[in-house]
């Protein structure tokens, strides 16, 4: 098989590692509300599952506050009861036609335990990148079409990749990091 095509499989599983790592970190709060944080909260609309984003607009009010406005006011209280249950650390006021979402101040406590899970989601993003170099390095050493010499050289452009994207969950992983630990 060609190197371009190995390359390409390989592009492929890590653009959706880092993907899923971006949305982890957004999952990861900084002490400013943030759409991003209950967007994706499924609600039980006519029975069917549709995400917060769909049926209502969710906007920052202010730096700790959010707004959901459903289009839909009958849903109101379904969405309530969502965010609830979904145990996100906000104060939810229902003001009859919106609800206003509070996020508490962020401590120092807090900034560190969130450093740590920024830690813990940043290294599972350098696994799966990891996993997807061990699974095409398996089909590259088991193409017996490769020479030795043809089998080297593609393992080192793999690993070449490999490192830039851990370099770049790296990088993104710091930016992150410093915006936590910004007060």
């Amino acid at each position: 098989m060609e190197l371009n095509l190995y390359l390409m499989e390989l592009e492929e599983e890590i653009s959706k590692t880092i993907n899923n790592f971006e949305n982890q970190m957004t999952k990861i709060v900084v002490g400013r509300a943030n759409p991003a944080l209950i967007n994706k909260i499924k609600i039980n609309y006519y029975d069917s599952l549709i995400s917060l984003e769909e049926i209502a607009a969710i906007t920052a009010a202010s730096p700790l506050q959010l707004l959901v406005k459903p289009y839909d006011m009958s849903v109101l209280k379904t969405i309530e009861k969502a965010i609830m249950d979904n145990k996100i650390n906000v104060t939810t006021a229902n003001e009859g036609h919106q609800l206003r979402l509070t996020y508490p101040q962020m401590t120092t406590e807090k900034r560190v335990e969130m450093t740590k899970q920024l830690s813990q989601v940043t290294e599972l993003a350098r696994v799966g990148v990891r996993q997807a170099r061990q699974d095409i390095n398996k089909k590259i050493k088991s193409d017996s079409e490769l020479s030795e010499d043809l089998q080297k050289h593609f393992l080192d452009n793999i690993q070449k990749e490999v490192d830039k994207a851990i370099e770049k969950i790296n990088e993104l992983s710091k930016a992150k990091e410093k915006d936590l630990l910004t007060v």
